[in-house]
């Protein structure tokens, strides 16, 4: 029996009845500083790895890895390397942005007065068709089987952010928590399922909700959410890796250091648009005719 089918919108939990949309569903729907010792999820090489102090401590065979969604950066990010990425080289990037409007104010040399009017936001401006400023946008997650456990941060890069909703379990970020809102549902009330795109050439993530939180579960997510931890993963760091410190320039400040976010093409360039409040059912149980349609099969 496939999990989706624990996922009965017509068992609505005490807590999601009267609960309104959180910043994090905002946030997630499209809606820095920091930088110490966390323990993050990667996703290189396709494969979920766990890291602490920049070192691999654990991966995970399974193609998806159940997660609780605890906190969001407000806004995805930008990070601009004027050359190409070598792995394990401890370089700082020449221009970036937490809001991905406009350049940190530490930034030496700006790239441009504002994102939106950037040439390294211009389609070609990076490899082929993509673009030189590369997005991202930080998430704080708990693992689904040890809820009491560590947060730690998941960073995206923009083929796990953007694209279409192709529906069932194939949906990016935005599109799966535009999902969710349509329905009144904060990504902290659900388990997440992340599931690789095995089509795709490069780490791409899916979302999928699995099952409802438990009301003892959701008040866990909710104090997890405020921790210092849940606050430090979703603020832009400049660490390329935990253990490394930016170094110190003569008659400048410090020069950051990002973490890696894996290469992927961006989507195309459009004109940014304020997105249209979605129309939210009453009541939850208008999502069953949604969950008929949902793909049973996770793997």
């Amino acid at each position: 029996m496939s999990n989706i089918t624990t996922f009965n919108p017509t068992k609505v939990p005490a807590f999601v009845k009267k609960a309104e949309l959180s910043s994090i569903a905002k946030a997630l729907a499209g809606g820095g500083t920091g930088g110490t010792s966390m323990k993050r999820i990667s996703t290189k090489g396709g494969v979920f790895r766990l890291l602490s102090g920049g070192k691999e401590v654990a991966s995970i065979d399974d193609r998806h890895l159940d997660v609780v969604i605890v906190n969001a950066a407000p806004k995805v990010s930008r990070t601009f390397y004027a050359g190409q990425y070598i792995e394990g080289e401890a370089k700082g990037p020449d221009c970036w942005s937490a809001d991905g409007d406009l350049p940190d104010a530490s930034v030496a040399e700006p790239q441009a007065k504002s994102c939106a009017t950037c040439p390294q936001n211009i389609k070609g401006s990076g490899q082929g068709e993509s673009r030189a400023c590369r997005f991202s946008q930080r998430l704080a997650v708990v693992l689904a089987n040890d809820l009491e456990g560590d947060v730690m941060q998941l960073t995206l890069a923009a083929t796990s952010i953007f694209g279409k909703d192709e529906g069932e379990a194939r949906r990016p970020l935005q599109a799966y928590a535009r999902f969710l809102a349509a329905q009144n549902i904060n990504p902290e009330m659900v388990v997440t399922r992340l599931k690789f795109d095995t089509k795709a050439a490069v780490p791409k993530l899916f979302f999928m909700p699995v099952r409802w939180l438990e009301d003892d579960e959701y008040t866990s997510a909710i104090e997890k959410g405020q921790t210092e931890d849940a606050k430090r993963a979703v603020t832009m760091t400049v660490s390329q890796a935990d253990n490394v410190k930016p170094p110190v320039l003569e008659h400048k400040k410090a020069t950051p250091i990002v973490e890696e976010v894996e290469e992927v093409d961006e989507p195309e360039v459009r004109k940014e648009t304020k997105a249209k409040p979605t129309a939210v059912p009453k009541k939850a149980s208008s999502l069953a005719s949604v969950v008929d349609n949902w793909d049973a099969d996770d793997e």
